[in-house]
């Protein structure tokens, strides 16, 4: 049972598929609060840093916003839980070779840029609906199906320094991380807002697990 009183942030920095985000949760009878201030987001349950573009641009606008202190308080202080989607999980961590910026360095990890032979047929940016291995058991992929798919749009992938982050693989080219999981912060390369029933299946998790 969805936890209806809760206070829902997604976090707007200029960069991200807000909108669909949105409609998912009202889809689940859950609504959210959209918001850049300060004071808003330092009230939130639970957070969700959406994300599409590029790695730099979005630091910039963290950065101009004011925002890097409170979103590390709030991650790492108040440990409340933390959802980033696409380039929102790649900045949670350290660096990427999109940019020369420091991430928010939530977790041990690099971003590294898919890179195949010119004769592969594997292009780039990985694009479409593709299922993922679990690492661990999570309450973020409570009751989701074995064949489980999400739709990816991404050029860069996910490094993980602990192997003990890695919450599930994607085979693309080779298996890369598509989800870290540490405490209180989840990591998602694919959208699950795009993801039909098995997005609203994580969506719903997050809203209600945690």
């Amino acid at each position: 049972m969805l936890k209806h009183s809760q206070n829902i942030v997604i976090i707007d920095y200029g960069m991200g598929n807000i909108g669909s985000i949105i409609n998912m949760l009202k889809y689940l009878g859950i609504k959210s609060t959209v918001s850049s201030d300060r004071e808003v987001i330092s009230k939130a349950d639970k957070l969700i840093l959406p994300g599409v573009g590029h790695f730099d641009r979005a630091m910039e606008n963290i950065e101009k916003l004011f925002l890097r202190d409170i979103l590390t308080e709030m991650a790492q202080v108040k440990k409340i839980p933390f959802l980033g989607i696409c380039l929102g999980m790649q900045l949670m961590c350290e660096s990427s070779e999109e940019g020369k910026l420091p991430g928010l360095s939530f977790v041990d990890a690099s971003v590294s840029k898919f890179s195949f032979p010119s004769d592969s047929k594997l292009k780039v940016p990985h694009m479409g609906w593709n299922y993922i291995e679990t690492c661990k058991e999570s309450k973020i992929f409570a009751s989701l199906d074995e064949k489980a798919r999400f739709y990816f749009v991404h050029s860069y992938y996910v490094q993980c320094r602990n192997e003990s982050d890695v919450l599930s693989r994607t085979q693309y080219g080779f298996p890369y991380v598509s989800s870290f999981e540490r405490d209180n912060l989840i990591g998602v390369q694919f959208h699950p807002e795009k993801s039909h029933k098995f997005g609203i299946s994580l969506f719903k998790n997050f809203l209600d697990n945690y």
